[in-house]
């Protein structure tokens, strides 16, 4: 899993079997002998883009490294109703005890994987960048954000801590867009950190304060009607990067592409996505 810390990995699926399992899964325990061992198949019973399966190899060779895992697609592929994406073998008990975390796990990744190969399709042809944002699932964010990367669009910050975002609310709370830019500016030099800055406008009247203050990475912005975001781009010109932001799902983000902005900011790829449906079977004996 690329880009994916194995620190937080290990973090996850440990808190994420306690969740489940605690002192243990007793109706496993109690019906399936310790020494059964079976294979299971990951059915996919949908379409869209799968993204986990390198996740659940990683669970089911950490509850049992001399497992035997035979992956047969690859995360980032097109699947459809009836596709095997692997082969587990391992003890019965152990099987039973990571199959929800993995199903769960996978169907919410390819989900999101899904949406953003939507996005991505749809201004393929364009020089645009389609980025996610910060509405993800609490603690799940990382995974989330690699779902996004594996269906083709483009992580934007982690979080409040890598990237400077002046906000309405920040810039309603500090008394000014330039106020704001000047203190984040100050504050960067004070702290000696490198961050990029995205500022967010309202109107062009906004707009023009940035332009004038100037000391931004990027401009974005916020639900401006498409000709009015023609406009803003224009503005903006070289001098700064754009991004458009706000009412933007599958059926508008080709037209707001096509007003040369080269960013646009997707809520949807995270809190809209749905989950792809998929099951894990054991394989039973002809």
């Amino acid at each position: 899993m690329e880009g994916v810390s194995k620190t937080l990995l290990d973090a996850f699926i440990d808190a994420a079997l306690r969740e489940d399992v605690k002192d243990g899964d007793h109706t496993s325990l109690a019906c399936i002998d310790a020494e059964a061992k079976d294979t299971a198949k990951l059915l996919v019973k949908d379409e869209g883009v799968i993204a986990g399966v390198a996740f659940a190899e990683f669970v089911f060779k950490k509850l049992d490294p001399s497992c035997t895992f035979n992956k047969f697609i690859e995360d980032g592929s097109k699947v459809s109703y009836g596709d095997i994406a692997f082969e587990i073998t391992t003890g019965s008990q152990t099987l039973l005890k990571g199959e929800r975390l993995v199903l769960n796990t996978m169907q919410r990744l390819s989900g999101v994987s899904s949406m953003a190969k939507k996005f991505a399709e749809l201004v393929e042809d364009l020089p645009v960048t389609i980025l996610d944002t910060r509405k993800t699932t609490p603690l799940l964010r990382f995974l989330e954000k690699w779902a996004v990367r594996v269906g083709g669009c483009t992580n934007y910050r982690d979080g409040l801590y890598d990237w400077i975002m002046i906000k309405d609310n920040h810039i309603d709370a500090c008394g000014g867009i330039a106020k704001a830019i000047q203190r984040v500016k100050a504050y960067l030099q004070i702290k000696n950190k490198n961050l990029g800055i995205t500022v967010e406008v309202r109107n062009l009247e906004e707009l023009n304060e940035v332009m004038e203050e100037g000391g931004v990475t990027r401009i974005m912005l916020d639900n401006f009607e498409l000709d009015l975001l023609k406009r803003a781009v224009k503005i903006i010109g070289n001098r700064f990067q754009s991004e458009a932001s706000g009412g933007v799902n599958l059926s508008t983000v080709r037209a707001i592409a096509e007003t040369g902005v080269n960013y646009i900011s997707v809520g949807a790829l995270t809190h809209s996505a749905g989950s792809l449906d998929m099951s894990l079977k054991i394989k039973k004996e002809p």
